[in-house]
């Protein structure tokens, strides 16, 4: 399940980004269904709401960590769950880590492609989607108490009252 997610994120992703770059031109603006959703191509050196345009290189490593972290995770899970969301996270970052190598200016410091606008809101990229998508499920996954092999964390049992202690 987490390869088909990934594949499927991964190939959306990588295609609506070469969809954009030969159709538009950069800092151009279509609308799609206005005024709520319009694209608007750029290319981000930073991360988010372009936090960090000085120090791509660094996103460039983080992102290849994390890549390199849930593959390692993705061995131990048994849980259809924690592969969707483990599987969309991956997918997520090797777009957008594969921006960072492969796309201009240079090798380990290209520009990610961003080209979904919404109103007051950053511009992203199905990248992006799917990588805080996968993170609130991450999030939801780990508040229930699911494990990767997709059991419960039992539920901690109340601790005795203290001699003298009022629990009212």
């Amino acid at each position: 399940m987490a390869v088909l997610v990934l594949a499927v994120g991964y190939v959306l992703d990588q295609l609506t980004k070469r969809w954009v770059e030969t159709t538009m031109a950069e800092g151009q603006v279509i609308d799609v269904l206005p005024p709520l959703l319009r694209w608007h191509f750029i290319r981000n050196p930073g991360a988010a709401f372009s936090i960090g345009e000085d120090h791509t290189w660094v996103f460039t490593i983080i992102q290849a960590a994390v890549a390199v972290f849930v593959v390692v995770l993705l061995f131990r899970v048994r849980s259809t769950a924690w592969a969707l969301a483990l599987g969309g996270l991956l997918g997520g970052v090797l777009g957008n880590l594969t921006d960072r190598l492969l796309r201009p200016p240079a090798f380990g410091v290209g520009h990610v492609v961003d080209f979904i606008a919404l109103p007051n809101f950053a511009i992203f990229n199905i990248a992006d989607s799917l990588i805080v998508c996968s993170m609130i499920g991450i999030v939801l996954l780990m508040f229930t108490g699911r494990r990767l092999d997709g059991t419960r964390e039992p539920a901690q049992a109340p601790r005795p009252a203290a001699p003298g202690e009022d629990r009212d």
